[in-house]
Parts: C-alpha cells; structure tokens; sequence
C-alpha cells in the first residue's frame, strides 16, 4: 500500500519519534493531544444547520482559516436556496474574506483519479485563481511519485477560523451533503425554479450514479423528473476553547509535512509556525518532555517537547492565538487583533483530539487514538451506547482479516452486563447500502463491504451475535442494528410513465395524458431539462470557465436490477445546450416558468411530501394532485437515508465524533488520516436512566435525543422555500447555545434509552415503517431474501426507487401515511443461506485488495 523512502531510520528521526512517543504516553487514549477543560461546543444535526453555521464562522474570520477536507467543491452553497444567497457560496465568500486581508490555507486530498470524481484538481485551480491570499495543496501523490500511496486517504473534515473557532465532524464542504431534517427526495419546481435546493450537480444519488466532471458544474447525468436523490444524514460540532490550539497544531504538522515533501521550493505556501505561546503556558504538551530519552538517541542539544517547536517558529508565520494568554482587563493593546475577540467565558466541555495518522500522512509513527478511545470508551461504559456510523466493520478476536477490535469490545462489555445482571443496551444505525453506485449481486465493492459488516454483526464465525450466543447471551436482549429510509413525491413526472395493469401482467409504455410539466414545454418552446440545466448554469456556473456546450442527460428505462441503474440497465439519453452566459441562462428559465400561464396553477401542489415523515400539521392523505391518479402513482419515490454520520454516545455523557469510521481504514491509523473529539460535558442536566433519576451530560444527552426524535418522527419538518429563514440556535455556530428542547413533550418520550416505553417505541417504529417500505417499494436489503435466486425473483422491475407494480394509490396513501421518521430494521437475514457471502476466499487472506474496502 505504501513506499517509504527511508524515514524514521536516522538516529535524529528516531529521537523525534521518541519524543512523540513521550507526549503520546502522557495522555488518555495514547493521543497527541491531552484532555483540555474549558471548551464551548455545541453540535449541528444535518447539513442545513451547519453549512449555515459555517458561514457564519467564515465571514467573521479577521487573520486566517484553514480547511482539512477529503472533499471540497467551490461551488457549494452553504445558504439555500442558492437563488436567495447567491453570495453565501464557499468560493464567493472565501474570496470575499481573501480580498479583505485573511490568509486562507487549504489542504484537500488528492484522489486517484482512475476510481474516484471528486477533482481536486479541479478544487485547486479554482481556489489558486480567487486571490494570492488562498493557497490549497493536494495530497498525496499516487503510483510513481516518491511516496506512493495507492489505496489511502486523507478523511478529515476541519474548519479553523483565527486560531478561536474551529468546526469538526462528519461532513465534508462538497457536493451531496447539504440536508435539512425534512430529507426530501425531490427538487422539481415547475413554476418557480428560484426555490430549488440542488442545482446541477449538488442533485445526487450516489446509489444510482457517482459524480462526473463535477468541474462541469451544469451537468448532471441525473433525471430529477424520475430519480430520487439520496438524501444525507450527518452531525457535525463548532466550537471554541483551548483545544482548538490542538486542532491547530494537527493542521500545522500535516501543512509542514505537506510543503516539505511536495512545495519546500514554492514560496507561495509558507511554513506555519505552531500556535502555543511556550511562554505563557509552559506545561502545554509541546514545551516539554516528559519522559527521558534513551541515552542511546541523545542528541545534543537535548530537545524537548514537541521536536520541530523551535524550528517552525524561526521559519514559520504565526497567527495570533487567545488561549495561552493570561486574559486582564488592560491586555489588549490599541490595534491589536485580539480586539476583535472580548475575553470568553469559560465553557463546560472537557475536551480531547484523537487522531488515526502515520507516516504517509503526517511524518510520524502511527498513531491509533481513536480506536483506543472507542475501545475504552465502551469498556468504561455503564448504561448505554449508541453509534451511527457509514460503517460498521470489526473483528471480536485477533487472526481476522479486520484488525481493529471494536466490535470485541462491545462483546467484552455486554457480557459483563450478562454476568452481572445488569440492563445494558447498545443502539447502530448505519446506512441500508454502502452509498457506491453498483448492484449488490454483481458489484465487488459492495458486495464486500455489506459481506465485512454482516460478518461483524451475526454470521461468519465470529461475529458480535455469534460471540454472545457462544456465552448463552442472546444478542438482541442487549445490541440492535437500524437503517434509515425516506420517501417522498416528485412533481411532476413526464407525460409518459412505465404502468402494468396488474401485479404480474408486463411492463408496457403507455402514454398518460399530457402532463402539467410537458404543457408548460409546449407553451414555452422550452423543455424542462432545458430550463434545469440552465439554472444550474444561473446559480452554480456564473463564473465558469468550462468550454463545455452541451449536456447529455441519461435517463433509466425501467430496470433489471430494480434499485440501481448499471451497464445492463437500458438508458435513455436527451442532450441539452448549456447557455453560454449567465442572462442567456437566467431568460430560458423565464421563458419555462412563464409556459404556466393559462394552465392549471400550482402552488397547491406540494414540490416535496417527505415533511409528512415528521411532525406536520398535515397528512399525506391532504396533499393534492392537480393531474391523473396513474401519474401522481408514478411520481412517488423511496431511497435510503445515507448515514454518514460518525458518532458514539456514551452513557448520556460522553461522545465522540469526528470523521472516523468504523472500519479498519479509518481506526488503524496507517490508514486514512482521521481526527475526532471525546466530549464530556460538565453541565449536567436532570435526566432519567432506566427509570432512575440521573444527571446526564447536556452535550451527550440532547445530542442523543435529537437523533432519536429525528429518526423517530418527533421533530417538525425544516422546510427551506425562499431567503426569510428564521435563523434559530441551532444553525449558530458555538458559542451561541442550542435552544432548550429538554423540556419538550416529545423530547421527554425519548429522555431514558433504557425505559421499557423508549425501547418499545424505537422498535415498533423501526419494524412498522420497514413493513411499509417493504409492500410499497420492495427495497434491498430485505430478510425476504435469503440466497441470491429469492434476490433475482424479489427485486422489482421498475425504475430505480419507484413504486411496485399492484400498488393503487389509495393503498400507498394510506400505508405511507403511517410512516413515522425514516428509522427501519435491519434485516439481520438477508442472504443468510448464501455461506459463501461471507465466507469466500477473500475472507481467507487470498484477495489482495480486500483492504481497500475493510
């Protein structure tokens, strides 16, 4: 997987890595960094309340941000809709903050092009051409460079804004994950397209299609009159406090590292000097040493604390920090920066950087941290854990082909519980489909990876469920794993739909009469992907330099594999102009919108129903259809909610969250590079446990909650229709605090995981609505199947998501209506008679590349 070139082999490298170690072993968890009180943080549940946050975080920045991500598009709007805020997008306002004096320092990971979309190529140019004041660097390099790394990534998700505000989680600054807690699968806005969310490219569904040319920001090979997108769930933290002085320091160590291997010689990325003022606060970490060194790797002078201190101080810019100053009512002088920043107030959380680096990706020894915080955070456990995750992929002994021994700790735990008698439980939620574009029979990555996680969950040999039936232990009286799936109706689909008269007649194409969309085409001499393609080109293309002209737009005819579209699935195509201007753009959209006139109206047509999964005022059954029962039938869509979210709740107390997975790519360190937080809040609020007053920690438990009510339907809908957003508490960044739910009917229903009332709620949800899901739209995974001749004959032949044939619109009404929230078993026997599923030579150390995806 990886070249090195002779590090760590010099007598003066290895007294550097052996002072690491030293600080390393000073600390919780075997970490760089040491636990640090004093924290303001708070957490943002999707990418709405975030992104939102976010911009506000960037557009006060006053010397410098820095940015660490796997993934950034440029041409990401943090504000919606883009119609109304057409300056809140990432590259507008970083140029913005650039033109005014902040230094911005970007590192992306540089892809492997051959197998994967996301240009940082394409991040780069664009970046390096806003203004002299932002550099980005890309890294790795791949086969043929000095240090190859083939298979690795770098995964972190990190905003830094002046040395004082920080934000870390789950969501990358790109493509595909802006959400609200509404998930609608739909954006078709026929009369008023300035209301919709995802223009161009930003409508996805990686199920079905991954990105292409996302540097064309216009196209999108996606039909968004007939694919659902695939909406995104994900938790993310802003903060401020000492500990972002870590945060800071991780970013230096990988700039440093960077520019030394790749732009030592370009003088237009400086070194960084790291932000500890050694003088104020000489006990920080980096000052000293704690241990002695080996006499045998002395060198003279003797160093202390971190190894490359003093040299990236000589060479290096330093921005401005607060938190190693001693705060007095004269300490800030005329000019200074620091007037920009009244003295804060001390926060509540305790708080600690863990990280998965090694040499690859930071210049030193591996470190695992975050798997050592998983691990001993579960075995500290007392009550209760929940975990979302996009994976869930761990051995429970030594020997296997995954290393990482998280699941072996959730053994250890709730066989203790067993023994000692004690009510214990631990909740996983992780996505239906790993989000890859591929059928699960015949795509090797998926299959794979689906086979790694039912081999860590109940079969295999060693699985948790095995592991605990080995003991007498019945695994569902303690650990149970959920899915999330939404759906929603799309308005309006084409005049055309696929139909069958009955449940086993054959699919023909029959003609509909003329849809409200194909009359406004036909008033307008403008088709819809016409006007869809040129707001794209409106909103998201305005600066483009691409000499792209046109757009070819594929559209599935219905399917043999039924919820994905692959080589073998028949394709449609319409080749669409892409206006060459941003007026030309903005006229054809006019043009469409104004082909309503003397038609039906539609403003009682909702553009999405998935608010009925919520607390609405409404039900679904009220929603109204201006056009014909068949095609309103052919308009309704289903797809799984994409858990991307990386986050274990201890005991209502204790969290971590960050952008490591649960697999061995991100938990054993010489992997991707990851970095997380343990929170541990001391405001504590009164909460129940088990039926027992308890004092829980404010940041875990109404973290905790929210995700409960939000899966469980206990939340209102987040409608997003023009610019006059309430901005509530929850879309500030920190320290602005999240409102008070705690006291809310619904907040108390979910307050004690282990009341019997929460437990059977939780359950009975996820098993009803996966009922529902099940008649309507016949998703995979499913325990319908067992062996891949039931998957043949279940898997509908319609298009991709669409309702089932028999299906009458009374019926599905009706039965959708009783979904509450998009939580659904997981179905624990799917392809359970297929031995060889999770039992093949790759699992027996003969495939190569297995590591790639585990």
């Amino acid at each position: 997987m990886l070249i090195t070139v002779g590090r760590h082999d010099e007598p003066e490298e290895q007294a550097q890595d052996e002072v690491r170690a030293q600080i390393r072993a000073s600390h919780r968890f075997d970490s760089f960094a040491g636990e640090r009180g004093g924290n303001d943080v708070k957490w943002h549940v999707d990418g709405h309340d975030y992104m939102w946050a976010l911009s506000e975080m960037l557009e006060n920045a006053e010397e410098a941000i820095f940015i660490l991500d796997w993934w950034l598009t440029p041409e990401l709007y943090l504000r919606r809709p883009p119609a109304h805020y057409p300056e809140w997008r990432l590259d507008r306002i970083l140029k913005r903050k650039a033109e005014q004096g902040v230094k911005i320092h970007v590192i992306v990971y540089k892809e492997v092009t051959q197998t994967m979309a996301m240009s940082s190529k394409h991040t780069k140019n664009t970046l390096d051409k806003l203004h002299p004041n932002i550099t980005c660097m890309r890294h790795p390099d791949h086969i043929g460079a000095k240090d190859s790394v083939e298979f690795w990534s770098h995964h972190e998700k990190v905003v830094v804004v002046d040395n004082h505000f920080a934000a870390i989680g789950g969501l990358d600054l790109c493509f595909g994950r802006w959400d609200t807690h509404t998930h609608p699968l739909a954006d078709v806005h026929p009369t008023d397209f300035a209301r919709t969310l995802f223009p161009g490219q930003d409508y996805n569904n990686a199920r079905v299609m991954d990105f292409k040319e996302v540097y064309n920001y216009a196209s999108n090979t996606l039909s968004i009159l007939e694919t659902a997108r695939m909406p995104w769930h994900d938790v993310h933290m802003t903060l401020l406090g000492p500990v972002v002085l870590d945060i800071v320091q991780h970013f230096v160590e990988r700039w440093n590292e960077v520019k030394k291997r790749k732009y030592r010689e370009d003088q237009r990325f400086p070194w960084l000097s790291l932000p500890h003022d050694v003088e104020a606060a000489p006990n920080e970490a980096v000052a000293r040493a704690s241990l002695p060194l080996s006499p045998s790797l002395l060198l003279t002078p003797s160093p202390s604390g971190h190894p490359h201190l003093t040299k990236w101080r000589e060479i290096g810019h330093q921005y401005h920090q607060r938190w190693n100053r001693k705060f007095s009512s004269g300490d800030v002088e005329s000019g200074d920066q620091d007037a920009a920043y009244p003295i804060p107030r001390p926060g509540s959380c305790k708080v600690q950087v863990v990280r998965s680096v090694s040499d690859w990706s930071h210049g030193v020894l591996t470190e695992h941290s975050i798997q050592n915080a998983y691990i001993q955070l579960i075995n500290e456990s007392k009550y209760f854990i929940y975990i979302e995750n996009q994976f869930f992929i761990s051995a429970t002994q030594n020997g296997d082909q995954v290393t990482n021994r998280i699941a072996g700790a959730l053994v250890d735990r709730i066989t203790r519980a067993y023994n000692e008698g004690a009510k214990f439980k631990v909740i996983v939620c992780i996505p239906e489909v790993p989000g890859f574009s591929g059928d699960v029979k015949n795509e090797g990555s998926l299959k794979t990876i689906m086979a790694a996680q039912y081999r860590t969950i109940n079969r295999g040999g060693a699985s948790i469920y095995e592991k605990l039936r080995e003991k007498g232990i019945e695994p569902l009286d303690y650990i149970r794993f959920y899915h999330l799936r939404a759906y929603d109706r799309i308005n309006a689909p084409w005049g055309k739909s696929f139909c069958s008269s009955s449940p086993t007649s054959p699919l023909t194409l029959a003609p509909l009469p003329d849809s409200f969309i194909s009359k406004m085409e036909q008033n307008s001499g403008v088709k819809f992907h016409e006007a869809q393609v040129a707001l794209a080109r409106q909103w998201i293309g305005q600066e483009s330099a691409s000499n792209q002209k046109e757009v070819t737009l594929a559209m599935p005819e219905p399917t043999t594999e039924g919820i994905i579209q692959s080589e073998k699935t028949p394709v449609k195509t319409e080749t669409v102009p892409i206006p060459q201007s941003f007026e030309e753009a903005r006229d054809i959209v006019r043009r469409f919108e104004s082909g309503a006139e003397g038609l039906r109206g539609d403003q009682e047509v909702s553009d999405t129903v998935a608010q009925h999964m919520l607390c609405d005022r409404t039900e679904l059954p009220d929603e109204k259809w201006l056009g014909t029962e068949e095609e309103e039938l052919n308009a309704y869509v289903s797809e799984l909610l994409y858990i991307h979210s990386k986050v274990m709740i201890v005991d209502d107390d204790k969290v971590i969250m960050g952008s490591a997975n649960i697999n061995d790519r991100s938990q054993k360190g010489d992997g991707d590079s990851e970095i997380c937080l343990v929170v541990e809040d001391d405001d504590k609020i009164d909460s129940f446990m088990d039926g027992q007053p308890y004092r829980a920690g404010r940041f875990a438990a109404t973290l905790r909650r929210k995700l409960f009510r939000e899966h469980l339907g206990l939340i209102p809908p987040q409608m997003v229709t023009n610019g006059n957003d309430c901005v509530t508490s929850f879309m500030r960044p920190a320290p602005h605090r999240n409102e008070d739910e705690t006291r809310s009917e619904h907040d108390t229903l979910v307050m004690d995981p282990l009341d019997d009332r929460t437990v059977v709620l939780f359950q009975r949800t996820a098993l009803e609505n996966r009922k529902i899901f099940t008649e309507i739209f016949r998703p995979v995974p499913t325990n319908l199947v067992r062996s891949w001749a039931a998957y043949d004959n279940y898997v509908p032949k319609v298009k991709t998501g669409h309702v089932v044939p028999g299906i009458d619109l009374e019926r599905l009404k009706g039965r959708l209506a009783g979904v509450r929230g998009a939580l659904v078993e997981c179905p624990l026997d799917f392809l359970i008679d297929e031995k060889d599923f999770v039992t093949g030579p790759e699992w027996r150390g003969l495939n190569p590349t297995l590591p790639i995806y585990i």
